[in-house]
């Protein structure tokens, strides 16, 4: 008897291939083979929205070969991922293959192990059709909206530009943020801070004003800040009270989706887009010495934080074996659902909790999947170790009429802590030692001052921050985080600065179109509550078709209100000023947003056309002809530095130029080999270099 499994990624093939019999014959459909017409709407809106599917052109010879090894089989088994978007895969490749709907042809794999593999082919099913039904109604809702939207747009603001459900909330969150920063007021405050030391001893401890006769301490200026500093010169200052207590810090959940972003960010400084490939190439297998093609984690679009009480034994095995017997808790950590997870599949783990990030990087994964699956392996761990307790104390320090708190804290029992702690942007644990301080003492004051501060705006999102918030706003899910900042980035209505990310021109301009006559489709409660309405379809809860209904009407109606609103009307996108000249006529050079990103462009337009590309300076200067060097980017992408005087310079490094000069030339070094590199000069004939770790 011949089967075949048809999978969604090449890579898969050869991971499920090791763990079954000749029997099976594995292929790769490459993603979906069926889609929505890119040339029309492809979606009769009368006829209770069916939407119009056709094969992909350019898959065109894989279902030709799907096709070919179907008809030779006994059996076929559909293997698409296990979420929504799978689930449509196989039942597009079950409509072109001619399969039985009824057929338990349909397996999931939720890790590529052995197990898990097995686990699908014992348990084939029907093809889910509230899944599909889910991912169907996503799929024509934003083609609904993309195909109405975006032609309004064009007309209205400029060619070329596109709206999408999800897309235009994260466009408005991101805009939205950039405003209540601008809008923000900067107030002055002080703060009175001191160190202190008991009286036999040598070690002090910080301690910062809290009231001041009774009330709570708000100093606005110097002068008040003077004022108290001038009252408690010449003090005496006694411990009034200390209070002592134990803390219990729990470990971090296991990753989701979400998290594992945030985390990776934070840590590693992936970008949303890289964590996701990485996690995917663990997924679906790498090769292992003396296992051969693994996955070495589970599914990784998911928001729940459950885990096999297999993987729980596994990690406790590996707890007793490398910490001891205290480090496994009394009873299981276990963890809340969110209310509007999908708890179908576990939170992201390692597939084998025994297998070490130090065996896995032994066996020459790349150092992207390395470092991901080191931060996927310490965090699962450490989730099922035991909490860290901590003594804990605090105390209020008197002196005329003011009063200081000092707290800190010490480890009784790291617990979780010895193997991994979770990032945090607010990390500022005071690490004060109090156990010299005992109430009544009077304490050596050692320094005090008066420090100015400034309210800060919030900041800026991040990736990470904006994938807490869609989390948080029950905006998209697992599946559309990444998607969805991809597109608002290449689309341009989004630019990154730093890791910080803010709106450009564009993106300022078609959102102020989209909030004033698209306001349902800009709103965080009417997308997160559509999304809510998605996750109902795929309970089976309600109809898609329903679900499309419900949107379209009030949609149709915003689409003719805001055509009636903006006739005859086009809003102009304003252009940046730069300090540059044009070359041409000596009018300011502006920067523009076109289809293919920013230019520079003569603000003397139509009648000077001059334009040229926007440059980004690094500081540096060429080593060769002594002309600015220039961050540029590859036809792929990559960034690397090159003289401003290209093509008649070939200088061109990947090198990073640095402000820092040569002390034997003068020239600009550059960094070569990241943060444990070296410092190097390019200057012919020079020579010059540097470790890093010397110059620390």
């Amino acid at each position: 008897m011949s089967n075949l499994i048809i999978v969604e990624s090449p890579t898969k093939v050869k991971t499920i291939k090791r763990y079954l019999s000749g029997d099976y014959e594995v292929i790769a459909s490459k993603g979906h083979l069926r889609d929505l017409p890119k040339s029309k709407l492809g979606v009769d809106i009368e006829n209770s929205f069916e939407p119009q599917y056709i094969n992909i052109k350019e898959k065109e010879p894989v279902i030709k070969e799907i096709k070919k090894k179907a008809k030779g089989c006994d059996k076929v088994y559909l293997a698409g991922d296990p979420d929504r978007e799978g689930e449509a895969i196989s039942w597009h490749l079950a409509q072109i293959l001619g399969l039985d709907l009824n057929d338990d042809n349909r397996v999931t794999f939720k890790e590529l192990t052995e197990s898990g593999i097995k686990e699908g082919m014992e348990h084939p099913r029907r093809i889910d059709m509230n899944l599909v039904d889910a991912q169907q109604a996503r799929r024509v809702l934003d083609r609904i909206v993309g195909y109405k939207l975006s032609p309004f747009l064009w007309r209205k603001v400029r060619r070329g530009l596109s709206a999408g459900r999800v897309q235009s909330v994260a466009v408005k969150m991101i805009c939205d943020r950039e405003e209540e920063i601008r809008r923000f007021v900067t107030t002055e405050y002080w703060s009175i801070d001191a160190r202190f030391s008991a009286k036999d001893s040598n070690r002090t401890f910080s301690a910062k004003l809290e009231s001041i006769d009774g009330e709570k301490a708000q100093l606005n200026s110097k002068e008040q800040a003077d004022e108290i500093l001038s009252r408690l010169n010449d003090a005496q200052f006694e411990v009034a009270e200390v209070k002592k207590s134990v803390r219990r810090k729990s470990p971090a959940t296991p990753f989701t989706t979400s998290t594992l972003q945030q985390e990776a960010s934070r840590r590693l400084s992936f970008q949303a887009r890289r964590t996701m490939k990485v996690a995917q190439e663990l997924y679906e297998g790498v090769d292992i010495k003396g296992l051969g093609p693994t996955g070495l984690i589970t599914y990784m679009r998911t928001d729940s934080q459950r885990i096999s009480e297999e993987s729980r034994a596994q990690a406790y095995e590996y707890i007793k074996a490398h910490f001891g017997d205290e480090y496994v808790p009394e009873k299981p950590n276990k963890y809340k659902v969110k209310g509007n997870a999908q708890d179908g599949h576990e939170a992201i783990r390692p597939s084998h909790p025994e297998l070490t990030p130090s065996e896995v990087k032994e066996s020459g994964v790349t150092s992207d999947q390395y470092r991901l699956y080191k931060l996927i392996w310490e965090r699962f761990i450490s989730s099922q170790m035991s909490k860290c307790v901590m003594n804990t104390i605090s105390a209020s320090i008197e002196s005329n009429g003011c009063v200081f708190k000092a707290s800190g804290y010490s480890i009784r029992f790291d617990g979780f802590t010895a193997l991994y702690e979770e990032t945090r942007d607010d990390d500022a644990e005071p690490k004060n030692d109090l156990t010299d301080v005992k109430k009544g003492d009077l304490l050596k004051l050692q320094e005090l001052e008066g420090n100015q501060h400034f309210t800060q705006p919030p900041a800026r999102y991040t990736e990470a921050t904006l994938v807490k918030a869609f989390e948080e706003t029950g905006i998209g899910r697992p599946s559309t985080y990444v998607p969805t900042i991809t597109t608002i980035l290449a689309r341009n209505y989004v630019e990154r600065d730093g890791k910080q990310l803010k709106p450009t021109a564009l993106g300022e301009v078609t959102n102020q179109v989209m909030s004033e006559h698209f306001d349902k489709i800009v709103d965080l409660k009417f997308t997160a509550n559509m999304e809510n309405d998605l996750d109902k379809v795929e309970n089976g809860q309600i109809k898609w078709t329903d679900t499309l209904k419900d949107f379209y009407g009030e949609f149709e109606n915003e689409l003719e209100e805001a055509e009636r609103a903006m006739d005859g009307k086009r809003v102009k996108v304003p252009a940046e000023e730069t300090n540059e000249i044009c070359e041409v006529c000596g009018k300011p050079m502006v920067i523009k947003i076109g289809r293919y990103g920013k230019f520079m462009a003569c603000s003397g337009f139509p009648d000077c056309t001059f334009t040229k590309a926007v440059v980004e300076e690094t500081g540096g200067y060429c080593p060769y002809c002594g002309k600015r060097v220039l961050l540029k980017k590859s036809k792929k992408g990559r960034k690397y530095y090159g003289c401003e005087d290209n093509p008649n310079c070939k200088f061109m490094t990947w090198d990073v130029p640095l402000e820092e000069k040569c002390p034997q030339c003068g020239s600009t070094l550059f960094r070569k080999g990241g943060k444990n590199g070296k410092l190097v000069c390019h200057k012919e004939g020079c020579g010059y270099e540097k470790d890093l770790s010397e110059s620390e």
